[in-house]
């Protein structure tokens, strides 16, 4: 289990810093998307790995990684939506975004420590394929949840498939390092 929660920091520590130069480059514009447009960017994201993976070749020289990478970032700025829906104001100080960005990357890795210790680290043995196939039926999930007017009768609301989905999309990480 350590050796999982050290490969989780260190895709976290290059995502947030990612994430960090983006929002110091373009501040928080992304803060005017409504959920249900950080989802279809989600989306946009993991059909692209998806489609590479089918194809098993690519035309623009990204590989998927960074595809995993904005997916996480892409969940990261849902939950901040989604904890913020009230607060208006787009412009957002980047102290204030490392904050709320470590907050849900806590949360979110202590869910995936949880989850690890009750189901064995089985993640280690699947495929990546299935961890781009989970993130795509949780896209659909989150589109039924929007449609049903964020209403679910006995089901995950959309913070926890944002939650699973950066944990889906580390283990994918994890799994494509050289090494592993």
């Amino acid at each position: 289990m350590n050796k999982t929660s050290e490969q989780y920091d260190t895709v976290i520590i290059k995502c947030k810093t990612i994430f960090l130069n983006k929002n110091t480059d373009y501040g928080t514009s992304w803060r005017i998307m409504r959920i249900s447009s950080i989802i279809d960017q989600i989306y946009i994201k993991a059909n692209r790995i998806r489609t590479i993976e089918d194809n098993g070749n690519m035309k623009v020289n990204e590989g998927i990684e960074p595809e995993f990478m904005g997916i996480i970032n892409y969940c990261i700025m849902g939950l901040i939506q989604l904890e913020l829906v009230e607060h208006k104001e787009l412009n957002l100080e980047i102290n204030a975004v490392e904050i709320l960005y470590d907050k849900y990357v806590l949360q979110t890795k202590t869910l995936m420590e949880e989850k690890n210790h009750d189901y064995g680290e089985v993640w280690r043995d699947m495929l990546v394929t299935t961890f781009t196939d989970m993130l795509l039926m949780r896209i659909q999930r989150m589109k039924q949840i929007l449609e049903n007017r964020g209403n679910t009768i006995d089901s995950e609301g959309i913070d926890s498939n944002l939650m699973d989905m950066i944990n889906y999309s580390i283990f994918a990480l994890i799994k494509l390092a050289p090494g592993n």
